[in-house]
């Protein structure tokens, strides 16, 4: 049964093919046809406006033979006056007639004056009799050449008349010549997606819309014509070679008085896309011819069929709706489950949001006892001071004098702003609230140094600090931050009390996108086992009971949750060095 049903779909499948390959050939031949046609078209638009460029300046040659200018120089090419003279003409004429050059030359073909003088590559003293132009203009005709220039290695199209001595024919003293470039007709053609060349009587491309096909041969040169290519040096430094791959069928027309040759090569994928969308459209056809047998007959099969998957689909849904209802019971529960633990993990991040708050601020505190012996020290110092300065102002005003008790009451207030300075300081770093806003970094630096200074002097420990001509905005906590740069201040502090040089340095930098603090001290530098738990809570080198070996964790933190790195490394002429860098905010100067 299957054989015979084969048997009678060949002879279709092959009537199929046969009207495919018909519809083919018919759209190619249709496609073809047409871009044949208007590549004629456009052609018949193009070749005008390259033969009136030829043709516009045909005169110029001649008209410029009977200037006084030209045959007065060369009557006399050695008057330095008469070669200015010609100079500046052609010159001008050059610029006010927009050709590429013009240039006289003798009866020897030594180019005595040129509109190009001034210029490095220009024509003067160069010897051009080899040029077909020049040898047609010394026996008195229209010398007409293009080719790359010996002097500029810039292709055109050279026009040359005879300049008669005094004005009168039979004596040709000289040749003039105008230089016209065709590298505008190339940038044109650029805009057309099929291929355009123009070519010589010898079938060479020197213009074409495709750069790799410019000076080379549509076929092979004999060697006649090679050899005179060589002798004008029409392609100067080119091989003239036929081109790798012909590009096929092309439509021409005649252009110019040399034989040149406008061609345009329509692309043959446009036949072949043709040719393939007759085609498909004749498949699409018999496909839909076929479909719609199919279809029929398939109708009638599926009628049948409905029947017979009603009463399974009546069953299986039924099943899908006990399933759904099932499923629907443990999600129900899944998702009781999973708020139950929402609510707990809400419960922990809160409890450790707190804690850490409270072990930053127990940080701080621990901080200011740590600092309460120097800022004790300080505050003293200004008390004195104050102390005696009113019992001195007291004797001044008993005396009548004054102006020392005046001058006393002066530095007593300066004292007390001494003082209000320490406790403002003291106080603002105490607080407990955090803000985020944009922090002045380099202020922040100022405020810790400022803070620690006192203690410093009592250890007998050299402070020094280098700060940044620009201002460094971040985003953060400056009261946190400041925290963060005591705490790395007191631990190089620790660092170097055995020390033999005592000395800790902060600079603030910036590094591209980032704010840069480097705190670097001259003690003994991070052991090797140390340097890999130096961020760990609890973890200290300290001896017992000056640190819990929470300063650098909780310092660490900080700076993380400001999108920050805090880093430490061993310096290489001794001591160790930490690094806190911050992003810039965003709208900081650049």
């Amino acid at each position: 049964m299957r054989a015979k049903k084969l048997l009678l779909l060949l002879p279709a499948v092959m009537a199929a093919a046969c009207i495919i390959a018909g519809a083919f050939a018919l759209g190619a031949h249709r496609a073809r046809e047409d871009i044949t046609m208007a590549a004629q078209r456009q052609l018949q638009l193009m070749a005008p406006d390259l033969q009136s460029v030829l043709e516009r300046f045909e005169t110029l040659p001649f008209v410029l033979g009977q200037q006084p200018d030209l045959t007065y120089a060369l009557a006399h090419p050695q008057e330095p006056a008469a070669i200015e003279r010609l100079n500046a003409t052609l010159q001008i004429i050059q610029q006010q007639a927009k050709v590429g050059a013009l240039y006289l030359m003798d009866h020897t073909g030594l180019t005595i004056g040129a509109s190009n003088w001034d210029q490095p590559l220009g024509f003067v003293g160069k010897n051009f009799s080899y040029r077909p132009y020049f040898r047609a203009a010394i026996q008195g005709r229209a010398g007409r050449f293009y080719g790359i220039g010996t002097s500029t290695s810039e292709a055109g199209y050279f026009i040359a008349q005879p300049v008669y001595r005094n004005g009168k024919r039979g004596a040709i003293a000289g040749v003039i010549a105008v230089k016209i470039s065709l590298a505008e007709f190339e940038h044109t053609w650029r805009s057309s997606e099929d291929p355009i060349a123009l070519a010589d009587s010898s079938g060479v491309i020197f213009l074409s819309n495709r750069p790799e096909w410019r000076y080379h041969s549509l076929h092979a040169l004999d060697d006649a014509t090679l050899r005179e290519l060589a002798r004008t040096q029409q392609y100067m430094g080119q091989t003239v070679t036929p081109l790798a791959k012909h590009p096929g069928a092309f439509v021409t027309r005649p252009v110019g008085r040399l034989g040149w040759q406008l061609m345009l090569f329509p692309s043959q994928s446009r036949v072949l896309r043709a040719g393939l969308q007759w085609a498909l459209a004749a498949g699409l056809l018999l496909a839909s011819a076929g479909a719609i047998y199919w279809a029929l007959h398939q109708r009638r099969r599926r009628l049948e069929e409905r029947l017979a998957s009603r009463e399974a689909l009546q069953q299986a849904a039924q099943e899908l709706d006990s399933r759904i209802a099932e499923r629907t019971a443990q999600l129900s529960e899944t998702n009781r489950h999973l708020e139950q633990k929402y609510a707990k993990l809400q419960e922990t991040e809160h409890l450790l949001r707190s804690t850490q708050n409270e072990l930053v601020q127990a940080g701080k505190l621990a901080m200011l006892g740590q600092m309460a012996a120097g800022v004790t020290h300080e505050l003293n110092q200004p008390l004195a001071a104050i102390r005696a300065f009113a019992d001195n102002a007291r004797t001044f005003l008993e005396r009548g004098q004054s102006d020392q008790a005046a001058n006393n009451l002066t530095h007593i207030g300066d004292a007390s702003a001494r003082m209000g300075a320490i406790i403002s300081q003291l106080k603002g770093f105490a607080r407990k609230d955090e803000t985020i806003a944009t922090v002045d970094l380099s202020q922040s630096v100022r405020a810790s140094v400022f803070l620690l200074e006192s203690e410093f002097r009592r250890h007998d420990v050299t402070l020094c600090s280098e700060s940044c001509d620009e201002a460094l905005l971040v985003a953060g906590d400056a009261v946190r931050i400041e925290q963060v740069l005591i705490n790395l201040l007191r631990n190089a502090l620790d660092a170097v009390e055995g020390a033999e040089q005592r000395q800790v340095c902060i600079a603030l930098s910036r590094d591209g996108e980032h704010a840069l603090v480097r705190i670097a001290d001259t003690g003994a530098g991070i052991p090797d086992q140390v340097a890999a738990h130096l961020f760990e809570p609890f973890f200290t080198t300290k001896p017992s009971g000056k640190g819990l070996g929470l300063g650098l964790a909780i310092s660490s933190s900080i700076v993380q949750a400001m999108n920050g790195q805090l880093t430490a490394h061993n310096q290489d002429r001794g001591g160790a060095q930490f690094e806190l860098r911050l992003p810039l905010a965003k709208g900081a100067p650049d």
